[in-house]
């Protein structure tokens, strides 16, 4: 199989099932964000994470891949069994989420993101994944979007600030609280 197919060089793509769109189309727009968010991912974890967290990374980056083959296809021509996203891929960072928190200092205020490369790098995962959130709630509006794909996102959003400040502590990396000046 050859990597280039020259069917895109005039600007269209096609999706999963045989549709050709335009490639600045919302559907390959949220798909397409949805694998810069799979590429920070990738980058977080090759920074100096534990074990733990590198598994659950990868889990993620499946999870991910699932979600934008379901996005990358038309839904009213694709014949192609696809890997499902469950409840139970929600469950799984909630319950991540839940862990993390338990070891961590309460939150009294909002946090600058920072204080160490890989905490800032998980801070920018979860702006792009809130990026695909928009773009998937925008999408939804358009076409019906298995609804769990956005509570996963969701989640997987709330996961990423849990994990910044898990690895803000395990780094001794200091929390830089938001200060408003009213």
């Amino acid at each position: 199989m050859k990597i280039y197919t020259k069917t895109g060089d005039k600007g269209q793509t096609s999706l999963i099932g045989g549709t050709r769109v335009p490639k600045h189309h919302l559907r390959i727009e949220a798909y397409g964000t949805v694998d810069e968010l799979n590429s920070w991912i990738g980058l977080l974890r090759d920074q100096p994470v534990d074990d733990h967290s590198i598994t659950i990374l990868l889990e993620i980056q499946d999870r991910l891949f699932t979600i934008g083959s379901h996005l990358a296809s038309d839904p009213e021509k694709s014949r192609m069994k696809l890997p499902e996203i469950t409840n139970n891929d929600v469950q799984l960072l909630e319950k991540e989420i839940d862990l993390m928190e338990y070891e961590l200092p309460e939150l009294k205020s909002f946090v600058l993101p920072g204080g160490h490369p890989v905490v800032s790098f998980t801070h920018i995962a979860r702006c792009v994944c809130r990026r695909c959130e928009r773009l998937v709630t925008h999408l939804n509006e358009e076409t019906a979007i298995n609804e769990v794909i956005g509570v996963y996102l969701n989640r997987l959003s709330d996961y990423l600030f849990v994990l910044s400040r898990f690895l803000a502590n395990r780094n001794n990396a200091a929390e830089s609280p938001w200060m408003p000046k009213v």
